[in-house]
């Protein structure tokens, strides 16, 4: 007679994901529906049915324990990380009890400057409780959000915004506001908030405690008056919760007067804000109205990154502006490259967007100090990690005038490649060392590879420049049209071109548990027949899954080997 063993990891594998997921997304869908006819009743009675759903609580620890990227931060409980038996007991455990934690403040660097950024981290129970009241909630805002509101939003990016901007002032060139609101997550007011959110009472009180719980930093506890911390599953939204409103503000003031006035078009990602239209007087007093409209909230426009200037001609230093790492303007065309003609009328123009000149150098930078530590490495670890910052940093800007960019940042790291190759063989000339670092590659060149690896270096150029389509209106994956986000998923200038390929090739699903990928799903790559067992690195030997479901996989792959 044959036993059979069993794991604790089973009972946490053997739940019948498909269905737990369905019936949450059922659930938000309804949220969404009757929060877009402004059911107002119908909206909370369904989400006091989520939060006590098992199902919507199994998906909260799921996300905070095996989905997200900051799985294991430890709060201040110094608990990094849950076996599954734990997870199944603390979904158990997920109710609304008006008790909080206080959370841990991490600091990191800011790209670009010596300052920090603080993040509050916390415990893995009150992010998977908060990831539950975000399910909760975060479809009844998405039927609410203006359409031009693009930040920390599902399915909606940075290439979004740049698109709205690109649609903008394609036609005709425009004054800008170019905003920033300063130390917005830190100095939303409380009351204001919670009067905005507008949920239940039970949690309204529930949400003020998270704001009320405190930070430790350093062994010594503060109170926390005002803000919400960044690091914790709930703050985003509720940055974009407090923050929602100003493009209706606006519009208001601006009324639409038939074909001879367009009210201004304010997108807005994150704290991050542009105000577009063609009239100075206009643009200054949208600058005075958004200060006043954000003072009830606690908040302000910085004075030191608010700038108002044109899309073509200024004055003084150079037209455009920069936005999430871009940069946009507009350039004269025609004879005298000067803007205007003979008779004081402006020529036509060409609207450009690149990478900014910040973002540029800062990648360089980032590329030296790779190569700068991998002084002593050999050049198979070099490539491995030059090549993830590459891909990335070369697709997010993909989707813009970047070829030029994309050249001259090459020639500076074959610089650094030169320099790192000499270090190691200062007596060696320039022959010897192309022969022994760089192949010859078909009709593309030289690549830095080296001999006994397939492991090549990726170059800039070879990312090829594609024109983003920006999202629908004001669209939301929680309407339901898997059509329209699968699909659009697999276009993403942020999705590799692999991955794209195995995501039409699958038609947008996960094989292991049949559902449709969306925007904000952890999607990783799969062999079929694992390498350990002779499987090759080919497509057809490929898939695509969620993280968890290739946790299952990957466990199931292990006991079939042990056998």
């Amino acid at each position: 007679m044959t036993t059979v063993t069993t794991t604790p990891m089973d009972g946490w594998n053997m739940l019948p994901w498909k269905q737990i997921e369905r019936s949450v997304f059922k659930l938000q869908k309804r949220i969404y529906r009757a929060a877009q006819r402004d059911d107002r009743r119908t909206v909370h009675k369904l989400q006091r049915l989520l939060m006590k759903s098992r199902s919507a609580k199994l998906l909260a620890v799921r996300r905070v324990t095996q989905d997200n990227q900051g799985k294991r931060t430890a709060g201040v409980d110094g608990v990094k990380s849950l076996q599954p038996l734990q997870r199944l007991k603390l979904s158990d455990t997920l109710t609304i009890t008006n008790k909080a934690t206080p959370v841990r403040r991490v600091w990191i660097p800011k790209p670009g400057t010596n300052e920090q950024r603080g993040l509050g981290i916390p415990t893995i129970h009150d992010r998977a409780l908060q990831s539950l009241v975000k399910a909760a909630l975060e479809p009844e805002w998405e039927a609410k959000f203006e359409p031009n509101s693009y930040g920390f939003r599902p399915g909606r990016s940075c290439h979004d915004a740049i698109q709205a901007i690109f649609n903008t002032i394609r036609a005709k060139p425009k004054y800008v506001l170019d905003a920033d609101i300063e130390k917005c997550f830190d100095r939303i007011c409380h009351n204001e908030l919670l009067k905005k959110v507008n949920t239940s009472p039970n949690l309204r009180r529930q949400l003020k405690t998270w704001l009320k719980a405190g930070v430790l930093d350093n062994g010594k506890l503060f109170p926390t008056a005002e803000g919400t911390m960044q690091g914790s599953p709930l703050s985003p939204l509720l940055a974009n919760i407090a923050l929602h409103g100003l493009e209706g503000v606006i519009a208001e003031k601006f009324p639409r007067k038939g074909s001879c006035f367009m009210p201004p078009i304010v997108i807005r990602y994150a704290d991050d804000l542009v105000g577009l239209h063609a009239d100075l007087d206009v643009i200054k007093q949208c600058e005075e109205t958004t200060n006043e409209w954000l003072k009830p909230m606690g908040l302000r426009l910085k004075p030191s990154k608010t700038r108002i200037t044109h899309t073509l001609t200024v004055e003084e230093g150079e037209p455009g502006f920069d936005f999430l790492g871009y940069n946009i303007r507009q350039y004269p065309v025609g004879k005298t490259k000067s803007g205007r003609s003979n008779h004081g009328k402006p020529l036509g123009f060409k609207t450009l967007i690149k990478p900014s000149k910040t973002a540029i150098k800062r990648h360089t930078q980032r590329l030296r100090e790779i190569v700068d530590t991998h002084k002593h490495a050999d050049q198979a670890g070099l490539i491995k990690s030059l090549n993830p910052v590459i891909i990335g940093w070369t697709n997010y800007y993909s989707t813009v005038v970047s070829k030029v960019v994309f050249s001259v940042i090459g020639r500076s790291l074959r610089r650094m490649l030169y320099a790192w190759t000499t270090r190691r063989h200062p007596n060696k000339g320039k022959r010897w060392m192309a022969r022994k670092y760089w192949r010859h590659a078909e009709g593309r060149g030289r690549k830095f590879q080296p001999t006994e690896s397939g492991a090549k270096l990726y170059q800039h150029h070879e990312t090829p420049i594609r024109r983003h389509v920006k999202v629908q209106g004001a669209s939301s994956p929680y309407d339901g049209n898997w059509v329209y986000w699968s699909s659009r998923l697999g276009r993403h200038p942020e999705v590799l071109t692999k991955v794209a390929t195995l995501l039409k090739k699958q038609k947008g699903k996960c094989p292991e548990c049949g559902l449709f990928f969306r925007n904000e799903d952890v999607i990783e790559i799969d062999h079929i027949i694992p390498k350990t067992a002779g499987g090759r690195d080919a497509y057809y030997n490929r898939q695509l899954l969620h993280r968890h479901c290739h946790d299952v996989k990957t466990a199931r792959d292990h006991e079939m080997l042990a056998e």
